[in-house]
């Protein structure tokens, strides 16, 4: 079985800044607040969190195939 990657890096779509973060195993994270121009992320329509929609890695409960916070 693979194991679940923890670091994503999220891309802003307003600025195009970018920051690594290290997602949360015990949490959805449905907003995130750009650094650079403080523009307030949040998932796009079908995606369950901001990694999913912004990240260069799915949040771990989707890469093990599993719902995300939906329960």
């Amino acid at each position: 079985m693979q194991s679940v990657e923890l670091n994503s890096t999220i891309t802003c779509p307003e600025c195009g800044h970018n920051k690594a973060e290290v997602m949360p195993t015990n949490a959805c994270q449905w907003y995130y607040e750009c650094e650079s121009c403080k523009v307030l992320l949040r998932p796009l329509k079908g995606d369950c969190c901001v990694y999913c929609s912004y990240g260069t890695v799915k949040c771990p409960p989707i890469q093990e195939g599993q719902d995300c916070c939906n329960s």
